[in-house]
């Protein structure tokens, strides 16, 4: 699949989509829930953990904010729980790209496309992320929800990379995520190619419910999507899951 518009900047999510932390970023959420009386084995435990299934994506904070709606202190101290727990699962563990980001990431360099990774972590959460993997030399920009105004599943973060890379047009840009908030993301800044991966979070239902004009297996997959000079005129869904 492609567009008529050739792709000059792609907007890459982080967990899900190029690193495989979904577990790491599960758990620290359900730790910092467990702070707030909020305890595994009870059905308030249960609403809430769906609540961040469902929220994935979106700026950790917003997610706090969505279950401690009245509580801006709590939703605060839940968020700080949460970003010390995940940072220092970083510390232990390590974090590790999924099987061909890297490969990705230099087809897409190499092909002379910028590359900006997103997130909705806070700027020192990503900070952390980012050297842990040592991907300075592989991206042009890293944001993150405070760098933009909002976080997904508004469209800021996407139309600030093309301000800052100096994008001439939107439909120049294409976006790759895990969540249905990256699809909506993408879509709402009128992304030409908004791509859904099955490694993360979400469904392929729920990505296409999302506004994905595609799916594919895997963040491996990405180059080619973007790179084949072949248009299209619909969106196509092309993993065979």
């Amino acid at each position: 699949m492609n567009t008529a518009s050739p792709i000059r900047l792609a907007c890459l999510d982080l967990a899900g989509t190029t690193i495989g932390d979904i577990a790491m970023v599960e758990r620290a959420f359900a730790e910092a829930i467990a702070t707030q009386g909020i305890v595994p084995g009870t059905g308030a435990y249960a609403r809430a953990m769906v609540h961040v299934h469902r929220s994935r994506g979106c700026p950790a904070i917003d997610i706090f904010r969505g279950l401690f709606p009245d509580n801006e202190a709590q939703a605060q101290a839940a968020n700080l729980t949460f970003e010390r727990s995940y940072e220092g699962a970083i510390e232990r563990a390590g974090l590790f790209p999924l099987p061909g980001t890297v490969e990705a990431l230099e087809k897409l360099r190499a092909a002379g496309i910028k590359i900006c990774v997103m997130t909705g972590f806070s700027r020192a959460t990503l900070g952390r992320v980012l050297g842990a993997v040592g991907w300075t030399d592989k991206i042009d920009l890293a944001l993150c929800p405070e760098d933009a105004g909002r976080g997904r599943p508004w469209p800021d973060m996407v139309l600030t990379a093309v301000l800052r890379l100096r994008i001439d047009d939107v439909r120049h840009v294409a976006v790759v995520g895990d969540s249905e908030s990256d699809m909506l993301s993408g879509s709402r800044a009128g992304a030409s190619v908004v791509a859904g991966v099955l490694t993360g979070v979400h469904s392929r239902e729920r990505l296409l419910q999302g506004g994905a004009t595609t799916i594919i297996d895997s963040i491996a997959d990405f180059p080619t999507l973007i790179l084949d000079s072949t248009p299209t005129t619909a969106p196509v869904a092309t993993s065979s899951r």
